[in-house]
This record gives C-alpha cells, structure tokens and sequence, in this order.
C-alpha cells in the first residue's frame, strides 16, 4: 500500500510539472469509468449533519472527483449517503465507480484508488482521522476546529510532511466572495494598518442541558468507535447528537471554537504575520447550567495582547448584543470580523460585508443578496477548492499552521476562563508560560487503543 501512495503522489506531482501547475490528468482511476482520469476518488469519513452536506453542497456536483466512500458509525447514515451517491451518479449517467459504506476507517485507508478523504467526524476524532490518512498518504480536508490537544497538532504537521500529502481546512468562508475581496483590500492597505480586531460567534443553540438516562446501545450504532480515543461514558442519545458533542468537554470546548474557527480563521486570513508570537489572554466565562451533561463554556468575553502590538476582542454573540459591540455595523450578523485600521474598518460575517470607507463599501456592495440585505454566500466553491489543492493547480488555501493559530486562541480562551486567570501562550514552545495547569487544558489522555 505505501509504495502504491507514494507512486500516486508522484504521479500527481509530475503531471503538476508538466501542465505548469494545473494538472491534466490527476490520478488513475477506475477503468470503467468514462473521464476518469479527470476526478480524483474521495472517502467522505462521517457524513452526519455536516458530512453529509458538505458531500451534498460541495463536491457531488463537481466533475473532477468521484465520492468513492462514506464512513460512519451510525449505519443508516454510512448507507444511506453511499446510496445517494450511487443514485445521484446514475440519475446524471455517469459512470462512476460504486461508492461503498464503511464502518472502519482504516478499510478505506487502505485502498490503493482512494486520493483524499473529506473527515468530518465529532472534534474529538478530527486530529486521530487526520493523522491516519496522513500516514496513508491521502490528503486531508479536515473540518473545523482542529482539535483537543496542541501535542497533536505537532504530531499531524510532522505526518503531513513525511508522508508529502496536502491539507486543507473546512473553513468554508475562505471560499466566499466578499471575504476574499474584503481580505484582499485589507492585504492591500486599504484601511492602513491593522490596530485591532473584534471577533465574534454564536455560543450556543436556543437549547437545554439535557439529563443522560442511561440506555442500551442500538445495535445500529457503534458507540465504541464513536467516543474513540475520549472516555467511554454512559451511553444515552443525547450524548452523541451533533449539539451534544458540541457541549460537552470530553469531545470539544464547545463554540468557543466550534463556531470561533470561523471568524478567527478569518482575522489569521488577514494579518497572520501580527498574530505569530506569544501574547496573553484574559477574560470571563459563563457555562451551562449545572444538572444536564452539557458542560463547556456558552458566553464569553476576551482580550487578547500580541507581542506585535495586536489587540483582539474575542467574544460570543450574546455579549456583542447586550453590550452593542456591533453599534457600527448596519447588518447585525452573528458571526464576524472587524478589522480596525488608521483609515477605516472594514467588517466581514458569513452573509454580509461593511466598511465605513465609501468606495470600498461601494465594491463591497457588489454581491447579489436576499430580500433581507443578506449576502447570498457562495461557500459551496469549498469542494472545488479542496480538490484543485489536491491536484497541485492552487497552493493550499486553507493550511495548517494557520489552522492552529486560530484553533489556539480558542483554546487559550477556554483555558483563561477556566483558570481565572490572565495567562501567556508561547507558540514558539506551544505552551502556556510558567502554568502547569493551565497547560494540562491543551492536553488529553486518549483512550487505547485510539491513540497516534
């Protein structure tokens, strides 16, 4: 299986070669299939509310990848979006390949035909899933955020380079146009020079800390290999919903950087060479209510000092609301990013787009929008992205170091409130300086035999 991986991946780097970066022909594929040679073959590894619209939204239109494989836990998911695929190619005649269920990952790593992976699996798993496709040599999307523990961003950087594969970060906003155009003006000095940036995301969903009655496992449901390499707790449904690993602290910390990944990959987007050195974190917190298993961080409110002079407000779209941070903007979006310069602002949320600079505003104005004055997005382009990183025609968009940079301002927020207290990271070591125990938050103890 490596030698086969590392021939493909030359293959995929010589054709780049020879096309002067856009490859003709990307990869072999099966025989059967009419323009084969045009698509790369995808494994979708977990295709639950997000994986499977990510399958649906961003990649079965496209005519350069086949969907090759679904994985799941869950059965009814894993078959269900396997059928769909094989529908969906056969309603348009096309000659794909059949795209098989798994359970097991690791039986989709170790097919030959199998380019790349899409994993969109609960945050606790993100890093592990990573790191096995990397070591089987397919390049990796992977959803955001990164992950639970810094020693593993380090493990999956180090695997990404061994084994020559290419990543790409599911922060679908990179793919929208106004965020580019906006971030290309901010690039170019259109507002001076960056002094401070407001950050801001939902907290949490309009609903209850549930109660966990234990129940038997359905016999559809490997509850095991879901929880992974995180504790095995009482099994209930509520536990293992997309909002349930959202909230509670054994799978995430919560949308501290659940929904933070967004806004803060765009404020690392825009200024990363400000945001590289140490700085400190410090603020308030509020949780769920105690009684119910949800138990991470629902509101908060943040400050951040760089060493380059930077300073960040981090906070949840409730404190935005109550304390009218947003007081500037026209469109009271829920997750944004504003960008203070020595000439004006320039702020950017999924669906909309303002500056206080009247002929960037007027450029910014250009997307079509709803009746609502909402910017209709077009971040369904993140397929095509991925896949053109993949066959070497664009640089990776969406890399990891970037990936950790916004992942760990999210998880130094959470540490902050945790402690109480007014810590400094140090991404230089990956470390909070001089705090045992704040660092023992970046860190977990994975559960064999889950582990990289």
């Amino acid at each position: 299986m490596g030698k086969m991986n590392s021939s493909r991946r030359q293959f995929l780097k010589n054709a780049a070669i020879l096309t002067g970066g856009a490859i003709a022909v990307p990869t072999i594929l099966s025989r059967c299939a009419k323009g084969a040679n045009d698509r790369i073959m995808m494994a979708h590894i977990g295709v639950g509310g997000m994986g499977s619209a990510a399958l649906k939204s961003w990649f079965m239109h496209l005519d350069s990848a086949y969907a090759a494989a679904t994985c799941d836990t869950f059965l009814d998911r894993r078959t269900k979006w396997a059928q769909f695929v094989d529908n969906y190619y056969k309603e348009k005649s096309i000659k794909a390949p059949e795209c098989k269920a798994y359970l097991d990952m690791d039986e989709i790593l170790e097919r030959s035909d199998i380019d790349a992976v899409n994993i969109t699996t609960p945050d606790h798993w993100h890093v592990l899933a990573a790191v096995k496709a990397a070591r089987a040599g397919k390049h990796v999307m992977l959803a955001k955020p990164l992950g639970l523990c810094y020693a593993d961003f380090k493990i999956l950087e180090k695997e990404l380079k061994a084994n020559d594969v290419r990543f790409h970060y599911g922060t679908q906003q990179r793919a929208i146009g106004h965020m580019k155009l906006a971030i290309g003006m901010i690039k170019d000095g259109k507002i001076g020079e960056i002094e401070r940036v407001e950050v801001w995301a939902p907290g949490k969903f309009n609903v209850s800390s549930p109660q966990c009655n234990e129940v038997p496992v359905p016999p559809d449901f490997d509850y095991n290999r879901w929880t992974g390499p995180a504790h095995l707790l009482p099994y209930c449904p509520e536990r293992v919903t997309n909002v349930g690993s959202w909230f509670q602290r054994e799978y995430s910390i919560g949308f501290l950087a659940g929904w933070g990944a967004h806004p803060l990959d765009i404020m690392v987007w825009g200024i990363k060479e400000q945001l590289t050195g140490k700085y400190t974190c410090e603020g308030t917190g509020n949780y769920w209510e105690p009684g119910g298993i949800y138990n991470n961080i629902l509101s908060w409110d943040l400050n951040y000092a760089y060493e380059s002079g930077m300073k960040v407000r981090f906070m949840s779209d409730d404190i935005v609301q109550e304390k009218d941070v947003w007081n500037y903007r026209k469109m009271k979006d829920t997750n944004s990013t504003t960008f203070f310069g020595s000439k004006g602002w320039i702020s950017v949320g999924r669906t909309s787009a303002e500056s206080n600079i009247p002929e960037l505003q007027q450029k910014l104005d250009q997307f079509p929008k709803n009746d609502k004055g909402w910017i209709k997005e077009d971040s369904w382009k993140m397929g095509q992205m991925f896949v053109d990183v993949v066959k070497g025609s664009t640089p990776e968009t969406c890399p990891l170091d970037e990936a950790i940079l916004s992942d760990c301002v999210s998880h130094m927020g959470n540490i902050a409130i945790r402690t109480g207290r007014k810590i400094t990271w140090n991404p230089l070591v990956g470390e909070v300086v001089g705090d045992s125990e704040a660092n023992k938050l970046f860190s977990r103890d994975w559960r064999s035999p889950y582990t990289i």
